[in-house]
């Protein structure tokens, strides 16, 4: 049974719709007919359905997925030039807010003119149904309300991911690979990222809310702001997309990047938020709301801040640019823009690969990500467990229960190496063909470190 909004949700659904009115109300521009470009075809789990040339850079294209329950729109940007020339490129994923769609960046972003000169494909995909409140790019834990099918995270990162790197000529490697979003899509690059780091260099967050379940205030803010997108726009139960808040903790933290942000260390990071008086973008007389200030960029501000607070806690590093006044509005989601990709241009430029010693916490019994795996023995879906110092001499599993570790490809394929686990006596494992070692460790109640030697 659908359960009806409280009247602070009421208001906060009220004043997403009539941002969503706003952001949203300028009509398409006129496409121009062409060919479909040879490269629109299907794969990864994706159907092409139809393949639109809008002009020399722009393709729009609508796909089907398993994943979704409706055919989704996914809106291609080239660099100018991209069709003669042979290169690869780097890719941004660019994701819009809530009520938004594929169209957004290219009707008021301005994303055609920032990139002008920039040698980077974005991609633009669709993150809920019809424009309707967004799917919180995740996989809901409910996939039976009334949208059917919802695992925003499956199509985006497992399908469409691998799409562009086989369909476009791009550089299919991290470090040239980004992801950025605005509001709602604020949150899901950070989650994106901090859930799959090996994927993404770089992450920007354009007025986000990064933080809905770490710091205290951040999971009242977090309950609210989902449960009312999720009855007000969507019209389904509150708690679709993570669960109920309490009884399903885990997963809201598990999503969250706040909760997740050492998974973020070695991820260039980037924020942008106002506190939602008026800016310089912002004329008074111009809309009666304006009197007073913009609770959604109030309410991400405090989001984006908790953030901050947590990575600062955890030594992770980060670049904040608070610019004060300014609200929730699409000027200033533009100018963020114009400001991240000269930061980004430099970041594709240094090639980052692989580091050295990585670490990674998850609440799946299964993961992989900087090509170790984990597969943790245990009857709960949901749970904390981790990787921390992973690296050529070993690494240190947090879990309290028994785990199977495949490394890296590290070492030389077929040798023996002296592998200790925690105090144990050290066993003598052989690696497999492709240089990597599987290793058990035991249940045990605390971190156990294990170490690999020739």
């Amino acid at each position: 049974m659908r359960r009806p909004p409280s009247s602070a949700t009421a208001v906060i659904v009220l004043t997403l719709l009539a941002a969503a009115l706003a952001l949203t109300g300028q009509p398409p521009a006129r496409a121009v007919q062409s060919a479909r470009p040879a490269w629109a075809t299907s794969g990864q789990g994706l159907t092409v359905r139809s393949a639109e040339r809008v002009d020399r850079r722009l393709v729009r294209l609508v796909v089907s997925t398993r994943a979704l329950s409706q055919p989704v729109r996914v809106n291609v940007l080239l660099p100018r030039g991209y069709a003669g020339s042979g290169r690869r490129y780097p890719v941004l994923h660019l994701l819009h807010g809530t009520s938004g769609g594929a169209d957004d960046w290219v009707r008021n972003g301005e994303v055609r003119r920032a990139t002008a000169r920039r040698d980077v494909i974005v991609v633009m995909p669709d993150g809920g149904y019809d424009s309707n409140g967004g799917g919180w790019w995740t996989d809901w834990v409910d996939q039976h309300t009334s949208l059917g099918a919802a695992r925003w995270e499956t199509f985006h990162v497992r399908q469409l991911v691998p799409w562009v790197d086989a369909h476009l000529r791009t550089v299919p490697r991290r470090g040239a690979r980004a992801i950025a979003g605005l509001s709602q899509g604020g949150f899901g690059s950070f989650s994106y990222a901090a859930r799959h780091p090996d994927l993404f260099v770089s992450a920007a967050s354009f007025s986000g809310a990064p933080d809905i379940a770490r710091a205290p205030a951040a999971r009242t803010l977090g309950a609210t702001i989902v449960g009312g997108i999720m009855t007000g726009l969507n019209h389904v139960q509150p708690n679709a997309p993570f669960g109920d808040p309490v009884s399903d903790a885990v997963v809201w933290r598990g999503h969250n990047p706040a909760s997740l942000v050492t998974n973020l260390r070695h991820t260039d990071l980037r924020l942008w938020t106002g506190d939602g008086t008026n800016g310089p973008y912002d004329d008074p007389a111009s809309d009666p709301s304006f009197a007073t200030p913009d609770p959604i960029e109030t309410m991400t501000h405090r989001s984006t801040l908790y953030f901050t607070e947590a990575a600062t806690t955890d030594h992770v590093a980060y670049r904040l640019t608070d610019y004060g006044p300014g609200r929730h509005r699409w000027p200033y989601w533009a100018r963020d823009l114009r400001q991240y990709l000269p930061s980004l241009t430099r970041v594709f430029a240094e090639h980052r690969g692989r580091p050295a010693v990585v670490g990674y916490r998850s609440i799946d019994r299964r993961y992989a990500q900087w090509g170790w795996s984990v597969r943790v023995d245990r009857t709960e879906v949901q749970r904390f467990s981790g990787l921390s110092r992973a690296g050529r001499g070993g690494f240190t599993f947090s879990g309290s229960r028994a785990a199977t570790v495949r490394t890296a490809r590290l070492y030389v394929p077929r040798r023996a190496y002296a592998v200790r686990v925690g105090s144990g006596r050290v066993r003598h494992l052989r690696a497999d063909a492709r240089g990597r070692l599987t290793v058990g460790v035991p249940a045990r109640t605390g971190p156990v470190r294990v170490t690999v030697r020739r």
